[in-house]
């Protein structure tokens, strides 16, 4: 383990990331309530092969025209943990794999500094298609992709969220909370136990946090191992 954290403090000390826009948490717009229930009827009792082929040919929200291909996710379709992010970026747009590029690497040597590789997990997130330059998700289209990242959910079957950033937890929990007042906490979602920590592109930009972000991923591992009430 004391290799595995050298590793990745080594690794937090990368800066390269361009920070984003605040979030919008603002009222949704009439038409999320009816996209939201064609995608939950779309998405209901689908297998992965249906599931990932109804996102393909979802646009619902109207971002699917503006990006190149979706990014449905990747990793163990059995995994006990699964992670969940923001939203594609351009690199992830052109590869159709979440977390790729430099966040990705990084994301790798976190879940390496707690025994776990990428291919052990199962990473998504809360929106398959990328917004117009990388811009936050909206409240609407968040709402609109749900019942896709909720089908996954209930396919997986995890035994741990990962809640990865501060648009992911928020949008996961349906709270406009400050990331720093989630971390540290243990949520729940439909009884799955949700930890909250800092996105691999924020912790590039702010080595600073990486502590805390260190603190979460103990505190993930320990609640995964049935030490937290």
């Amino acid at each position: 383990m004391d290799a595995r954290r050298a590793q990745y403090l080594h690794e937090l000390g990368i800066t390269a990331w361009r920070q984003r826009g605040a979030p919008d948490v603002g009222r949704s717009a009439p038409a999320a309530g009816i996209h939201h229930a064609q995608t939950a009827q779309a998405a209901a009792n689908l297998d992965w092969e249906g599931l990932e082929q109804a996102v393909k040919n979802c646009t619902a929200c109207g971002l699917r025209a503006g990006c190149t291909q979706t990014v449905f996710g990747v990793g163990n379709r059995q995994a006990d943990w699964l992670v969940i992010g923001e939203a594609p970026g351009a690199e992830e747009d052109r590869q159709g794999e979440p977390f790729v590029g430099r966040a990705g690497q990084l994301l790798n040597s976190m879940l390496a500094a707690i025994g776990l590789r990428r291919e052990q997990v199962y990473i998504a997130n809360i929106l398959k298609c990328r917004p117009p330059g990388n811009r936050d998700p909206k409240p609407e289209e968040a709402a609109t992709c749900r019942p896709f990242l909720e089908r996954q959910i209930a396919l997986i079957r995890p035994k741990l969220i990962l809640a990865v950033g501060r648009i992911a937890a928020q949008n996961l929990m349906a709270t406009d909370t400050p990331i720093g007042k989630m971390r540290g906490r243990l949520h729940h979602l439909d009884g799955i136990p949700v930890v909250v920590t800092y996105h691999p592109a924020y912790l590039l930009r702010s080595p600073g946090e990486k502590r805390k972000a260190w603190a979460d991923l103990q505190f993930a591992v320990r609640t995964f191992e049935g030490k937290q009430t």
